[in-house]
């Protein structure tokens, strides 16, 4: 060693150096293999067992020491100190600094004091690089600068603190000693930041698998449950979640229908083929079921997802519109109708009263031994059939009179409004029976079915919150505008808006003010568009699109300007956003002819790419796509 030993001396440091590594290593690897179980426990005592393991590391790298002279040991304990500073904040570090030193204080020696000075040290290093990074995550970058830190601090303290100099431990083993502290935490810290982002990642996915509003499962090839969601526990009448794991419909059901959907759900796994919206019965409940089989990486069949939808309320209203329909017709087939008979000359042989009460105008005419055209003339003077004053009367009574004698089946409007059915069938004589129904109830209320599945369709195809367009009819109109552009060979330009720091917002704010931000986001949106082709959709969260049918990238440009200016004025307080209020960012693209024939999504994806674009630039911008270079043709900020 360079203090006594030679080369071989160092040689052998850096040796016992790289066997500490190692173990300290190991020790951040498992608190990354374990950190998921603590997870689903308390804040608190996931920083206590993380503080726990980062001591244990510190106290194993102790064990591990080189002694360098006789009371001074050399070892990598300050890395995990630092990193449960930073990684876990006060509580961890006092718990990983306050086990470390104890273990130091019982070991003794004549450098007993310095090694608990510089622990101490380098936990403080550590908390004060969690309150650097505390109003976001850490980076690479920042164990980084926390590596060097610490380096700073062990030369320091080999420099200052006297029994450390009087052994010339810096001379001796300073730069192993350094180097490989900084080096366990850069490798150390690298474990950690992973760990961070599969727990975020995990986390996302639990929660959006928990909270769907529909029915979620995975079931393995023998169709037990491996995880469902919470719907599902609520379903069953469940607690938890785990308590369903292992059951199957065996334990859920009558033994014929888990016998059927036990053979569905094998026959889903066996052929490969999807289930898409079969109908269930559970528990009471009418459902919509979708089942699609899960494969490994070797595409090997391992089990099912299912996607069940609750759809008691929609079965419902569909029986009572069936009752409806069917007492409908039972009323038709028993109302008194007006019957008549006309001879093959057109002349009425035969009527009943009902048949005359049903035209109140022109029922004086409809007597026996009256020609049609004498009875249609009757229709016209009296105006019963308001429709007719609209044509020249006289071709109109020819050509009434002449189909007398065909079959058909009319519907026709009174000047009061009521509405006649007239069916008339031809005889084999050519006498032409007509049955006359008051069909005004039928009528009225086929208007408003007709007008309740508009309504329908309305909320199909609209956005509750905002009360635009939504997802779905944004891609069903956007395929048939663009093919539309494309016939015609006109411009079509696409906008993409997201709202900027949205979730920072919703976290300050609440959702209720969220849900308000996207409301007041809408309108400037629709106030930004002016013609009944132009369309606003929530594409999806807090990002919206519009399609500008007929418009060029300048003329989007100018729409995407006035809704930034529209949404400035609105001046949302936003004090989590660099700009104090809410923006957007906005990203443009433009296609024509063969584009929009060939690849109209490739409209989607351009704008896509400029609104990414335009977040990485900083947000609050406008940025369109240039098909030349891949780049923005314009950028407003």
């Amino acid at each position: 060693m360079v203090w006594e030993g030679g080369s071989n001396a160092v040689n052998g440091i850096w040796t016992q150096f790289g066997g500490n590594l190692s173990f300290v290593s190991l020790a951040m690897s498992l608190w990354a293999l374990f950190s998921i179980q603590f997870q689903r426990r308390s804040f608190m005592q996931e920083r206590i067992a993380f503080g726990i393991i980062a001591g244990g590391a510190s106290i194993g790298s102790i064990l591990l020491a080189v002694e360098f002279h006789p009371g001074i040991y050399i070892d990598l304990r300050f890395s995990p100190l630092a990193l449960a500073g930073m990684f876990g904040g006060p509580i961890a570090a006092a718990f990983a600094a306050s086990l470390a030193m104890a273990f130091r204080f019982a070991v003794g020696g004549t450098a007993m004091v310095d090694g608990i000075v510089t622990m101490a040290v380098a936990a403080g290093i550590g908390v004060a690089g969690h309150f650097w990074t505390r109003k976001r995550s850490p980076v690479l970058m920042d164990v980084a600068l926390l590596s060097l830190a610490l380096g700073g601090a062990l030369v320091a303290s080999m420099a200052l603190l006297p029994t450390l100099v009087t052994a010339h431990v810096l001379a001796g083993v300073g730069f192993p000693l350094t180097a490989l502290n900084c080096l366990a935490t850069v490798l150390g810290g690298f474990v950690l930041l992973k760990t961070q982002q599969w727990e975020l990642e995990r986390s996302i996915l639990v929660t959006a698998f928990s909270q769907s509003p529909d029915y979620l499962y995975v079931k393995d090839r023998n169709s037990r449950f491996i995880t469902v969601n919470e719907n599902m526990t609520r379903l069953f009448r469940f607690r938890t979640t785990a308590e369903m794991t292992g059951l199957s419909d065996f334990n859920l059901m009558s033994q014929p229908l888990a016998e059927e959907l036990y053979h569905l759900e094998q026959q889903v796994m066996e052929t490969g083929t999807p289930l898409i919206d079969s109908n269930e019965r559970i528990e009471g409940r009418f459902l919509l079921a979708s089942k699609v089989p899960l494969r490994d990486k070797q595409g090997r069949i391992i089990g099912l997802a299912g996607v069940t939808r609750d759809v008691t309320e929609r079965t419902a209203l569909e029986r009572e519109l069936r009752e409806s329909k069917n007492l409908l017709s039972h009323a038709m087939a028993n109302m008194s109708d007006g019957i008549a008979m006309y001879d093959s000359k057109g002349f009425l042989v035969f009527c009943n009263e009902q048949y005359r009460d049903a035209f109140p105008l022109s029922g004086d005419a409809r007597v026996v031994g009256a020609h049609i055209s004498d009875i249609l003339r009757r229709v016209v003077e009296t105006g019963e059939r308001p429709a007719i004053t609209e044509v020249d009367t006289e071709v109109w009574i020819k050509t009434a009179a002449a189909s007398l004698h065909s079959n058909k089946d009319e519907e026709v409007q009174l000047h009061n409004g009521d509405w006649r059915s007239i069916r008339t069938r031809i005889a084999g004589d050519g006498t032409a029976m007509a049955v006359v129904s008051d069909i005004t109830a039928t009528k009225q209320a086929e208007i408003a079915l007709r007008l309740s599945a508009e309504q329908l369709k309305n909320l199909a195809e609209t956005d509750g919150l905002t009360g635009i367009v939504n997802r779905r009819a944004f891609d069903e109109a956007f395929a048939r505008e663009t093919a539309g552009s494309a016939r015609k060979n006109t411009p079509f330009s696409l906008l993409m808006v997201d709202i900027d720091r949205f979730k920072a917002y919703n976290d300050t704010y609440g959702h209720p003010a969220g849900d308000q931000c996207l409301r007041v986001v809408s309108k400037c949106l629709r106030q930004s568009v002016s013609r009944p082709a132009d369309i606003v959709a929530r594409y999806g969260g807090e990002e919206f699109a519009v399609f500008l049918p007929d418009t060029s990238a300048k003329g989007a440009m100018i729409v995407a300007e006035q809704f930034a200016r529209r949404l400035a004025q609105e001046n949302i307080v936003h004090s989590g956003s660099e700009f104090g209020r809410v923006t957007a960012s906005i990203g443009i693209s433009c296609a024509t002819g063969a584009t929009l024939r060939t690849s109209p999504n490739r409209l989607l994806a351009e704008a896509d790419a400029a609104l990414y674009e335009a977040k990485t630039q900083g947000r609050n911008r406008i940025l369109a796509h240039s098909r030349e270079n891949g780049h923005a043709l314009k950028e407003t900020g």
